[in-house]
């Protein structure tokens, strides 16, 4: 683990003074320049999102910015990890879909899941059902999201995107090979971020199993260097966005929310969410957290619960879109250098600021950032998650695995996934159990038949 001594922010005396007045939670774990590389790890989810909402649904992109920055800035100081802050998947593509939800719909969907998800962190439900779930139905969830990310990240790269319809709407038109947003333009980011990070390990490996050299993601954030170079270019492909710009916040209002349009929000929105928040923002978070972080305590399934229920109250009923925690978003952040709650600290003040300074106005400046770059950033997000169901130590498990990643990738419902594992993994166990009932069968039938003879044996001796 790299000391602070290595770091020129946070050398010397003053240096150690400083320290003093920090949270040990958000203390850098390695340099300031690889927290901030995984400060932006995982905008590559964040962007196409909420760019998609705000052209589309016209969600207040000012004030999203701004209660998001306030939530990294709380998750960074409480669990002392690159813990993400990323909006509701599912709720969002139901939004752009032909259903089309409007803002109070979307913000009703967001405060119900908030709401089932608060109950079950301060009951302690969520900690149990998380200590009885098998870990390769869990592994299953991880792998399908990162293969999900890793497939829509190839789109991003190879297709043009309308981001007016949705966060996903790839057209069938390839994308160009030149350009300021073309093929090459992707690609040399894919190697340059190779080549910086190489497989995303702390340390490359000598093929006799001493440690050759530290990798060297601490020294060069490739994900920072790429995302400035996408906004540098937005303003190159369009110096006209300049003239859309508009200083200040947005302003805060309370979003009017009929009954009818909970109704709609909770059987639309919060319904397909829910399995998506409680697996993958809950459970495959945590596990992930022990994961990639083994020094650390295991994060607590009912904090993380209660994180998400608790920022949804405060930001949906101003239009913020609703938002939870995701296992992707880690392993972006990680893969990307970030080691600590610094990271996400970093990323709340760019937030804060974009959302103070321009406001709406910001997706201006978005809505030209080359996609393609976007896709390199969510494609190595997406591996990473998935890279963390290698451990499954038998064919059993692998199989329960890959049967439940499978479903869920086909159905397009991490639910019907985890329902088709957990049945899958009770009817391998229910077959051991057949084994032990045959074997308790036999011998019962055994002490039956030695019973008889004796019996059989006490009567001829009586005759």
């Amino acid at each position: 683990m790299a000391s602070s001594a290595g770091d020129p922010l946070l050398s010397g005396a003053a240096g150690d003074g400083r320290r003093r007045f920090v949270p040990s939670t958000i203390r850098l774990k390695t340099s300031v320049w690889s927290e901030l590389g995984g400060a932006v790890g995982d905008l590559g989810t964040y962007i196409p999102i909420v760019l998609a909402l705000s052209l589309a649904s016209h969600l207040d992109l000012g004030t999203t910015l701004i209660f998001t920055a306030l939530y990294n800035f709380a998750t960074g100081l409480l669990f002392g990890i690159p813990m993400p802050v990323q909006p509701m998947k599912s709720i969002a593509a139901v939004a752009l879909s032909s259903a089309h939800l409007t803002i109070p719909q979307i913000m009703s969907a967001g405060l119900a899941v908030a709401a089932i998800l608060l109950f079950l962190g301060v009951t302690g439900l969520m900690t149990n059902l998380y200590r009885l779930l098998p870990l390769p139905v869990v592994r299953g969830v991880q792998l399908s999201q990162g293969l999900s990310f890793a497939f829509t990240a190839v789109k991003y790269i190879r297709y043009v995107q309308d981001f007016s319809r949705s966060s996903s709407a790839s057209t069938s038109v390839p994308r160009p090979l030149l350009g300021l947003d073309g093929l090459v333009l992707a690609l040399a980011a894919l190697l340059f971020i190779i080549l910086a990070t190489g497989s995303g390990d702390d340390e490359d490996v000598n093929r006799d199993g001493t440690n050759r050299r530290r990798r060297s993601c601490s020294r060069v954030p490739a994900a920072l260097i790429v995302f400035v170079l996408g906004l540098v270019l937005c303003f190159v492909r369009d110096p006209s966005i300049l003239q859309g710009l508009r200083f200040g916040p947005a302003p805060l209002g309370l979003v009017k929310i009929t009954w009818d349009d909970f109704k709609i929000g909770f059987w639309e929105g919060a319904v397909p969410q829910l399995p998506l928040s409680v697996l993958n923002s809950v459970i495959a978070v945590c596990k992930l957290s022990s994961d990639l972080f083994p020094e650390r305590a295991e994060l607590s399934p009912a904090r993380v619960s209660v994180s998400v229920g608790l920022m949804n109250f405060v930001g949906c009923w101003f239009g913020a879109m609703p938002c939870c925690h995701g296992a992707g978003g880690l392993a972006g952040q990680y893969r990307f250098g970030g080691r600590s709650g610094a990271s996400v600290v970093f990323l709340a003040i760019g937030k804060l600021a974009l959302g103070l300074v321009f406001g709406n106005s910001f997706v201006t400046i978005l809505g030209q950032f080359p996609i393609g770059i976007l896709g390199v950033m969510l494609l190595f997000s997406g591996i990473e998650l998935a890279m963390a169901s290698r451990d499954m130590g038998s064919k059993e498990e692998s199989f329960v695995m890959l049967v439940c990643a499978g479903v869920s990738l086909t159905g397009s419902s991490a639910a019907l996934g985890f329902i088709s594992g957990i049945v899958l993994y009770l009817l391998l166990r229910l077959r051991d159990l057949d084994w032990d009932i045959r074997g308790l069968l036999g011998r019962w039938g055994a002490g039956r038949r030695q019973s008889t003879n004796k019996a059989n044996e006490n009567g001829a001796g009586d005759a």
